[in-house]
């Protein structure tokens, strides 16, 4: 158990030490904008929160030990999430905040980010991501004379100009990542992926990690959202994770982010519940021997819950587990 314990303490120290952002010039973000310290381990996700209810969950979440706010322009309730925060009784310089870059907006990244920080009463984030490597002229029409590298381009500005501290990537595959890292002057802080134990990528995950990139795990409980038709039984009544629970004394949402952290991921559980809320802190305290994370690992499905790539006529994470299948003849 003791080395196991040193194990976990060595991986969570090298992680603290691990400071992404770097620029091709071997200049981090930190020497345009002074660092306080790495990303939170574990934040509030706002995807799919009514309005009515995130306001109070993220003060709640804010003054009950969450540092780490995770939102986005496009889920419609950041001026609620705003004022969650402003209530709150953290300090700014105490708080991480991190929203996106929707894909109407790739043409115009100032602008949309002046939006956010005025919907989250902010007068800067600490981490900006490109929410999808595909730029939309209008509603879902894809710009082709738009490249992701273009877009970069104007998002490294936002760090110079003080608008946000980090700026990052959500749900690219290998090449798209590659296609920025090979251009980029601020390079990427972190990308935001949809990874959970029925999606897990531990390949992909250490690849970031290679090239000095946090990796956020979004849908961190794999398919709890509504809004996923998996297919799978909800992981609540999974039996594996009903036995691993209660081996660790803890619900399954909790020994669930609790691997999530262990391999090195940031984990955003959403909820609006303050049971669930204070319930998924938990998982800090929780810590998997080796054998453990190996029969973890065996659990892997490779379903992804979350592909609009046929919805939007785009081929997304290609060389991945389960990209987006193109529409057959009958279906076009």
């Amino acid at each position: 158990m003791a080395k196991v314990m040193l194990n976990y303490l060595l991986l969570a120290t090298s992680l603290l030490l691990l400071l992404p952002g770097t620029a091709a010039d071997g200049h981090g973000q930190d020497a345009i904008v002074e660092s306080r310290g790495d990303i939170p381990a574990i934040g509030l996700g706002t995807w799919l929160s009514p309005k009515k209810e995130v306001k109070h969950a993220a003060q709640y979440a804010l003054d009950t030990g969450y540092t780490h706010i995770d939102a986005a322009r496009v889920y419609g309730n950041e001026r609620q999430v705003g004022k969650g925060i402003k209530k709150a009784s953290l300090k700014r310089k105490d708080l991480w905040v991190t929203s996106k870059l929707w894909n109407t907006d790739h043409r115009h990244p100032e602008r949309a980010l002046r939006k956010t920080l005025k919907d989250l009463k902010l007068e800067y984030l600490d981490l900006y991501l490109m929410h999808w490597p595909v730029a939309f002229k209008d509603g879902s029409t894809v710009d082709t004379r738009r490249p992701i590298t273009e877009t970069w381009r104007d998002m490294e500005a936002l760090v110079k100009s003080n608008k946000t501290r980090y700026i990052g990537i959500s749900n690219f595959a290998p090449a798209d990542v590659d296609a920025i890292l090979a251009v980029c002057e601020i390079c990427p802080y972190a990308h935001e992926l949809e990874t959970h134990p029925y999606l897990q990528q531990q390949e992909y995950v250490d690849w970031h990690t290679a090239r000095g990139m946090r990796v956020i795990a979004y849908s961190p409980l794999a398919n709890l959202n509504p809004h996923y038709d998996s297919g799978l039984p909800s992981i609540l009544h999974d039996p594996f994770w009903e036995q691993m629970a209660e081996n660790k004394n803890a619900t399954i949402p909790q020994a669930v982010l609790a691997w999530g952290l262990q391999r090195g991921t940031v984990v955003i559980p959403k909820s609006v519940h303050e049971e669930y809320i204070r319930e998924n802190l938990g998982a800090l305290s929780i810590v998997y021997g080796e054998e453990e994370m190996m029969q973890i690992a065996a659990q892997d499905r490779k379903v992804r819950m979350n592909n609009p790539g046929r919805e939007w006529g785009v081929d997304l994470f290609d060389g991945l587990d389960d990209p987006t299948v193109p529409k057959r003849e009958d279906e076009l």
